[in-house]
């Protein structure tokens, strides 16, 4: 049989939010040879589906995904291979759970050659390190975004007896742009919000009150608020209560702004980068722009910032009020992969992928591959597993149902239903629970 690689690589991105296919899109790219075909993408169908100006504003492609259910997407997989046309690499751009029943439905295809299977995380893992891996696991590579996390990866399958073989370290693949350059005149604080960190309203509230605050304290800085998404928009993770919607009951003065866009763009611009936990963190740190996480809710895991303990970033309001700029640890960002070209034991950006890209080379050169081996099993997780993949359904045998105008007009009356209840009516009923 000829290999693979005697052709164009045919690529598929599946994605269920606006972040993940941003990333999906971009490490397919990253891992496949010079000049392979744009990858063909799909988006999943669930309540983080993105809308059409969430992925516009990815800018990763000029083809929009199509929108498909799980096994829609099997479907799609059987089909092409059938026609002769098969993908020969899939990217699982999706959550844990997700990516385990995807694993199981591709295994149950049973196809001749099925194509080798990516996955990974779409910024800093730091919660669910070994529930999350596990369910990824059975993938043919697991992307680790950094040194410190190729060697975490590696000791969760090593820890619970499973092959640690998949893991590959490379980079989060959206990292880049110019790097940051002072001008004369401009000084521009951008706060990174996060649509579940903080989680509380108290919390969300005390942090925009601080920096209000802080923009009255600096007249010539200009504050700005840059947010994922617009109320109604879902992203990775719920909103509860959208900064959009606390700082209506705010007096603000007129150098605070509440920004949208893409975060690349809006760190052209920026001149010191806040944030409880955000990965723009890391994508400020690679291109040197000042950068602090803030230490006001505690440090703490359900926040996520404890993965920057040893950065040297960890500060707080009142220091940034008093003019304060935190310094990175050299060695921290090493670790991390972040603006590491130059430093002891850093790997130049550009070779980051090396290693996936040629593991991939690799794989699809090869005999077919084995099928797929996952730790989870009726075995090893039998009152674990069989919940997570009835959830998702992934029946491909079942009957299609056929789309139709109504159809698509009841599903966007549903989620955007969802998407109110989440974000109105939860709130209360929370409130009248504590009465």
């Amino acid at each position: 049989m000829p290999s693979r690689t005697d052709r164009a690589v045919r690529v598929a991105v599946l994605a269920d939010s606006d972040t993940r296919w941003k990333w999906g899109v971009l490490t397919a790219r990253r891992i496949s040879a010079e000049k392979a075909p744009a990858p063909t993408g799909f988006v999943l169908r669930g309540r983080a589906t993105p809308t059409t100006r969430q992925l516009a504003e990815t800018a990763v492609s000029d083809t929009a995904p199509r929108e498909v259910t799980g096994a829609e997407f099997l479907r799609e997989v059987r089909d092409a291979a059938e026609r002769g046309e098969g993908y020969d690499v899939v990217v699982l751009a999706l959550v844990g759970g997700t990516v385990r029943a995807v694993l199981q439905g591709i295994a149950d295809l049973g196809l001749e050659r099925r194509p080798v299977l990516v996955t990974g995380y779409v910024g800093v893992v730091y919660e669910k390190l070994a529930d999350g891996l596990l369910l990824r696991h059975g993938a043919d590579v697991v992307l680790a975004n950094s040194r410190h996390d190729a060697e975490r990866f590696r000791a969760v399958y090593e820890g619970v007896g499973a092959d640690a073989g998949a893991v590959v370290e490379a980079a989060l693949p959206f990292l880049g742009g110019a790097p940051h350059k002072p001008e004369p005149g401009r000084d521009t604080l951008v706060f990174a919000a996060q649509p579940s960190v903080p989680v509380t309203k108290a919390e969300r509230a005390y942090v925009l009150r601080r920096l209000v605050e802080h923009a009255r304290l600096h007249p010539d800085r200009e504050v700005l608020l840059k947010l994922r998404s617009r109320p109604g928009e879902h992203t990775t993770h719920l909103e509860e209560f959208p900064y959009q919607k606390l700082v209506r009951d705010l007096p603000t003065p007129p150098n605070f702004r509440l920004v949208y866009g893409h975060m690349g763009e809006v760190l052209d611009r920026t001149d010191l980068l806040v944030t409880v936990s955000s990965t723009a963190a890391l994508e400020a740190l690679h291109r040197r722009v000042p950068t602090a996480v803030l230490t006001d809710l505690g440090v703490r895991e359900a926040l996520g910032n404890h993965h920057f303990i040893g950065s040297g970033l960890l500060t707080s309001f009142d220091a940034l009020d008093r003019g304060a700029v935190p310094q990175p640890d050299e060695r921290w960002l090493a670790r991390q992969g972040v603006g590491a070209e130059g430093l002891p034991g850093g790997i130049p950006y550009e070779r980051a992928f090396d290693a996936a890209r040629e593991r991939v080379a690799e794989l699809l050169a090869g005999p077919p591959l084995p099928p797929v081996a996952p730790y989870y099993t009726p075995a090893t997780a039998g009152g674990y597993l069989p919940g997570i993949l009835a959830r998702h359904r992934l029946d491909v045998d079942a009957p299609e149902p056929r789309e139709s105008g109504v159809r698509r007009i009841v599903r966007e009356a549903a989620r955007g239903a969802y998407r109110h209840g989440v974000q109105r009516v939860a709130p209360v009923i929370r409130r009248l629970g504590e009465l």
